[in-house]
């Protein structure tokens, strides 16, 4: 419903903890932490709460999407390297039946060839990649925009 707070969940997978130090030059110097803050106050300008996890552990996350589903209106999801393997992490994503945005820091299309197919995106409402972090703020805007509408 329009104009009441929603609950996002922002989920973040392997190696994104690393965020700031790993890989700059396609990752660039922003940490996850600092993501987390920009994303709690463009969430409290949107008009929603903003939780925001990190896990390299696959059932981890899946637990969380499970959990998810009492508790918050939609997820915001970067599964990183799981999201070209984990049939798991994807079937999670449509258990727990929320509307659920992939995104990416990096353009995963224009880079390694195992890196071009997301076997999550599928069960996701849309995606929004290679934006560095403004991913995260572009797909939590969609996000709040597809929540008010419905």
């Amino acid at each position: 419903m329009a104009g009441s707070l929603k609950r996002v969940l922002v989920l973040n997978g392997p190696n994104l903890n690393l965020l700031g130090t790993r890989e700059p030059d396609v990752y660039g110097s922003t940490t996850l932490d600092d993501i987390a803050e920009e994303l709690a106050d463009l969430g409290s300008d949107l008009g929603a709460t903003v939780e925001f996890r990190q896990s390299n552990q696959e059932g981890q996350l899946i637990d969380w999407l499970h959990e998810a589903r009492d508790s918050f209106d939609g997820v915001l999801i970067n599964p990183g390297g799981l999201t070209h393997t984990s049939v798991s992490l994807r079937d999670g994503i449509a258990a727990a039946g929320l509307p659920t945005i992939e995104v990416h820091v990096s353009n995963t299309p224009a880079r390694e060839s195992f890196r071009h197919q997301s076997v999550t995106a599928a069960v996701c409402i849309g995606s929004v990649i290679g934006f560095g972090k403004n991913s995260y703020a572009l797909g939590l805007r969609a996000l709040i925009d597809y929540l008010n509408a419905q």
